[in-house]
């Protein structure tokens, strides 16, 4: 009796570990799908779309040092001094925590900033955190790659 209450447990621990697992890569991609969907709508200027991912307290914390929260990361964007023109992700990768998920990524931006072409490497760190409406960026962190 002892054997089969022992298999039992085992076979429920593991059922449990492989659903954990499918859930976080569930998560994972559908983060990844998101933090991707955010770069184009900064290119399209689908600011309510932004608006809507970005969670309140965001901090956005550019790769020259310029912090940024929500209203400015979206005027700046609306008035035209920062205008995305393409972003092309080269890598990304997610992890799940609870309540959590950072995206470590890789990517080329082009666009003009203040008038000026801008053309840069960045090298991100992106935090997700699941809110009452989805999934909300709450805090990003680029630093420039050579």
């Amino acid at each position: 009796m002892k054997r089969l209450l022992f298999l039992l447990l085992l076979i429920s621990t593991v059922h449990a570990s492989a659903q954990k697992a499918m859930d976080e890569s569930a998560t994972e991609k559908f983060v990844l799908k998101l933090h991707e969907a955010k770069f184009r709508w900064m290119v399209n200027k689908r600011l309510d779309s932004l608006n809507n991912m970005l969670d309140e307290r965001v901090q956005y914390v550019h790769s020259n040092g310029w912090i940024q929260n929500k209203k400015e990361v979206i005027e700046d964007i609306r008035s035209g001094k920062l205008t995305m023109t393409n972003v092309k992700v080269t890598e990304a990768k997610a992890r799940v925590y609870k309540g959590f998920v950072i995206v470590n990524g890789k990517g080329i931006f082009s666009g003009i900033m203040d008038g000026k072409p801008l053309d840069i490497s960045l090298l991100y760190t992106e935090v997700y955190a699941k809110r009452q409406n989805g999934w909300l960026l709450v805090s990003r962190h680029a630093n420039k790659l050579q």
